[in-house]
């Protein structure tokens, strides 16, 4: 008895010392597994927590999320490409695999959204994000099918008004950008002037269009405020090609505006059709989403674009967190999502980046605002009120009182822009 006893004992002793041995192997690697991960969790803006939480930088885990992307076009597209270098960047920047990151692109704003979100959801994706504003609705039908998945989306409308917990839109103040765009037009266009290229009352510039759509009014507005703002002379024409891609229809468009006098050509359309009829034509071109320098070296002067990385980071982190993702946001020069490529100093104005820097500083501080209503009228008339539509319905009902304190408040109550006003030395062909 006392042998069988003395076995006994020794067997608990040994179990219990390999259980400690197990214990801690599993302390090591969930430290290790810490250690790890630190570098995936970055400060956020907006409202998702932010680096600083320890335990969501314990939770953080970049092995295991899959992330989805839906693109209108492929990489041929100025806009396209745009997110999908912003979606490289932040792959490499959270070291996420090839496998982790899926492209879905050349997706139409039809049925055959929905079913690549489908598709992405079967593939394992944790969060997609879409595109195009025409994505919108399909977006949401996925998103009410797979409610455990995080569903994101650029330029949309309805994510502030829908109550999915796992719906949300983005956009950014891009009216920022185009007005700061819009001085390196005018002060190129007083060059001109100054240099007996053109006169005064010849001071007028090109605009290419996508559609007649609250986002395209709101950024060619915007552009035009800023060259006015030190070119009070100017005036705009603007042409639409009914399409967000078409080289063709928008360099067509570009010669066509060309054609009739006007002596600067800037653009919200997704190609390189307008840039390269400008440098065909020797004439001073702003474009969108990217530099144009090099197809136009003689006439580039400057782009403005959204820079997606902030977003995608904050989204991403969110997720492997556990953290809610913001409704509705909207990112802007202060936090890096409003960005100007660089100045083509061989053709710009001399004082050009002076005259940038010194306005992107009073725009920093709220002493500039784009959509002041000092600035522009309306049939001769200064606005004091006016009612946008904000809260999206099929009628497209003005539902928000937009002016206040002397200015449009242009993607305060929601991202995706809402300024739709046709205001005055702005002619629409």
């Amino acid at each position: 008895m006392k042998k069988f006893l003395c076995v006994l004992l020794a067997v608990t002793m040994m179990f219990a010392l390999l259980a400690g041995c197990t214990n801690d192997a599993a302390d090591d690697a969930a430290n290790d597994t810490t250690e790890n991960n630190d570098d995936a969790t970055t400060e956020n803006n907006g409202d998702a927590t932010t680096g600083d939480n320890e335990d969501a930088e314990v939770d953080a885990d970049a092995s295991d999320i899959m992330v989805g992307f839906i693109f209108l076009h492929d990489e041929n597209s100025t806009y396209d490409k745009n997110f999908m270098d912003a979606a490289k960047a932040v792959q490499e920047k959270l070291n996420l695999t090839d496998d982790q990151v899926l492209f879905k692109t050349n997706i139409p704003e039809d049925s055959e959204c929905y079913e690549a979100a489908a598709e992405l959801v079967d593939a394992g994706c944790d969060l997609i994000f879409a595109d195009s504003f025409g994505h919108e609705d399909f977006i949401i039908q996925a998103a009410e099918e797979f409610p455990e998945v995080q569903f994101c989306h650029a330029t949309g409308t309805q994510a502030h008004t829908r109550g999915l917990a796992n719906f949300h839109n983005a956009f950014a103040s891009i009216y920022e950008g185009r007005y700061l765009a819009g001085i390196a037009a005018g002060m190129k266009i007083n060059e001109m002037i100054e240099n007996g290229e053109i006169t005064e009352d010849q001071a007028k510039m090109g605009y290419v269009g996508a559609y007649p759509y609250a986002e395209v009014k709101s950024g060619y507005t915007s552009f035009y405020l800023g060259a006015k703002s030190v070119c009070p002379s100017v005036t705009m024409d603007v042409m639409f090609t009914n399409s967000w891609f078409d080289i063709a229809l928008e360099k067509e468009a570009a010669n066509s505006l060309i054609s009739n006098g006007c002596i600067l050509i800037s653009q919200h359309a997704d190609s390189e059709g307008a840039p390269k009829a400008c440098e065909e034509n020797g004439v001073p071109n702003v474009a969108y989403n990217i530099s144009t320098i090099s197809m136009g070296p003689n006439t580039a002067l400057i782009s403005s674009k959204i820079n997606w990385e902030p977003y995608f980071e904050l989204i991403i982190n969110a997720v492997m967190n556990g953290e809610e993702i913001p409704t509705d946001y909207c990112m802007s020069l202060e936090d890096g999502g409003v960005v100007l490529t660089e100045l083509n100093e061989a053709v710009a104005a001399e004082g050009t980046q002076e005259a940038i820097d010194a306005a992107m500083e009073d725009l920093l501080a709220g002493e500039i605002h784009v959509f002041d209503t000092a600035n522009f009228t309306v049939n001769g008339e200064t606005l004091t009120t006016y009612m946008a539509d904000v809260d999206t319905d099929e009628s497209f009902t003005p539902d928000t009182e937009a002016i206040s304190d002397g200015y449009f408040h242009e993607s305060e109550y929601r991202s995706a822009p809402y300024f739709d006003i046709d205001i005055d030395g702005i002619t629409l062909k």
